[in-house]
C-alpha cells in the first residue's frame, strides 16, 4: 500500500526528502559518524546546524539586524506565559484578539501578568469569523498597550488573518504586535519586520514537534523591572544563541532541513502552491450538494480547511471511506466535528486533488 495523505493538523506532514535526510542524519550527522540523537549540543556539528537555522529563517522572512532569532522548548503554549512575562508588567494592559482556543489560552495566561482588554472576539458564532468591529474605531490609536496579540491561523475553526487584515491593523496601531503564527509560518509572504514578536511551535509547517521557533525586537526587551525565570528572559535566551540548556537537537536539525526545503522553492512559490491548494479544496465544497464549509470569505484559511455535511452519521461514512482511500487525519476537532483538512506546505497538490476525487466519488455514490 502506497503512503497515505497526512491531513492531520499536527504533528503534521514533513516534506518526503526531509525524512530522508533526517534518517541518514540518525544514522549518521554531518560526517561525524554518531547519530543525530545522541550527537552533543556543543559539537561544532551541531552548533553549526543552529547557527544556519537561525541565519536561514532570517533570510527567508527578509528580517532586520534587529530581530532576533530564537529556538526555544514548551511548545507555543509556553509562549503564552513567555510573552507576557517579557513585555507586560503588572500596572500596564496588552490587548488581545480572541479567535479560537489558542488565543483564549493566550489570554487567560496574560492575566496573570497584568491587566488585559480584549479588542474583539468572534466567540459569538463559535470563532468562524475573524471581528473586523474594530476597525476605524480608537481603541486601538489611543489607548497605551504594552503590545497587541494575535493567533493569525486558527486551526479548530479554519480561519485566518488575510494579509489585507493584518496590513489595516498595522495601520491602526503604533503599538507593537505580537503573533502567534504556529500554523501558518512560511506560509506566504508578508512584512515580517513589521511585528514586534513572533512565536510558532514547528510541529506545523517547520518541522517536528520539540521546538518552538521565537523571532523578537530586541528594542523591546529588558523595559520590565519584575521578575523573569531564567529560561524564559528571551535576553537570556539570545545572549545563549538558543543554549541555554539543551535545545531539543533533533527537531532544530529537522526544522533546519524544512527550511531548505523552503528555500529551494521560494516563499513566493509556496504561497502560490498553498493558494491554489486551498482554492481546489473550497471549490469543490462549495460546489457539492453534500459537503458545507465553515467558513467564508477572505476570513477562510489556506493551511485548515473545516467542513462538514447535513448530519453526523454521514461524516462517520465519509471519514472511513476516506480512509479506505488512504486520507487519514479528516477528523474535525473533538469539540467541533465534521471535518478538517490541514494542508500545509509540505501537502501536496496532488494530495488535496486525491481528496477532491474521494470527496466528488462518495457524493456520487450517495445520489
Amino acid at each position: 500500500m502506497s503512503k497515505p495523505y497526512n491531513f492531520y493538523s499536527g504533528p503534521a506532514i514533513l516534506p518526503e526528502e526531509v525524512l530522508e535526510k533526517s534518517i541518514d542524519a540518525i544514522r549518521d550527522f554531518a560526517g561525524t559518524k554518531l547519530s543525530i540523537l545522541e550527537i552533543s549540543h556543543r559539537s561544532k556539528a551541531f552548533v553549526a546546524a543552529m547557527e544556519e537555522a537561525r541565519n536561514l529563517v532570517k533570510k527567508l522572512l527578509q528580517l532586520d539586524e534587529n530581530k532576533e532569532v530564537l529556538f526555544q522548548h514548551g511548545g507555543a503554549s509556553q509562549q503564552f506565559l513567555a510573552v507576557p512575562y517579557n513585555l507586560l508588567s503588572r500596572d500596564k494592559t496588552a490587548a488581545y484578539f480572541d479567535t479560537g482556543q489558542w488565543s483564549t489560552k493566550a489570554i487567560a495566561e496574560a492575566q496573570n501578568f497584568g491587566n488585559v482588554e480584549v479588542i474583539a472576539s468572534s466567540k459569538d458564532k463559535n470563532y468562524d469569523y475573524i471581528p473586523k468591529e474594530w476597525i476605524g474605531e480608537e481603541t486601538l490609536q489611543h489607548k497605551q498597550f504594552s503590545y497587541v496579540h494575535i493567533t493569525t491561523n486558527n486551526t479548530i475553526f479554519g480561519t485566518q488573518w488575510s494579509n489585507s487584515l493584518i496590513d489595516k491593523l498595522f495601520a491602526q496601531t503604533q503599538t507593537p504586535i505580537v503573533a502567534d503564527m504556529s500554523s501558518d509560518i512560511f506560509s506566504r509572504q508578508m512584512d515580517f519586520n513589521r511585528f514586534g514578536l513572533i512565536y510558532a511551535g514547528a510541529q506545523k509547517n517547520m518541522g517536528p514537534a520539540g521546538t518552538t521557533l521565537v523571532i523578537v525586537d530586541r528594542n523591546l526587551l529588558g523595559k520590565k523591572q519584575e521578575f523573569i525565570p531564567t529560561l524564559l528572559d528571551y535576553n537570556n535566551q539570545i545572549k545563549a544563541e538558543s543554549m541555554l540548556n539543551t535545545p531539543s537537537v533533533f527537531a532544530v536539525y529537522v526544522s533546519l532541513l524544512t527550511l531548505q526545503w523552503i528555500e529551494k522553492q521560494g516563499l513566493k512559490q509556496v504561497e502560490t502552491t498553498n493558494s491554489a491548494k486551498a482554492k481546489l479544496l473550497y471549490d469543490t465544497i462549495d460546489s457539492s450538494k453534500i459537503f458545507e464549509a465553515v467558513t467564508f470569505g477572505e476570513d477562510r484559511s489556506k493551511m485548515n480547511v473545516c467542513f462538514k455535511t447535513a448530519d453526523a452519521e454521514t461524516d462517520k461514512k465519509f471519514l472511513a471511506f476516506a480512509e479506505e482511500n488512504n486520507l487519514l487525519g479528516l477528523a474535525g476537532y473533538r469539540t467541533v466535528g465534521g471535518f478538517r483538512a490541514s494542508i500545509y506546505n509540505a501537502m501536496p497538490l496532488a494530495g488535496v486533488q486525491k481528496l477532491v476525487d474521494c470527496m466528488q466519488k462518495f457524493e456520487a455514490d450517495l445520489a
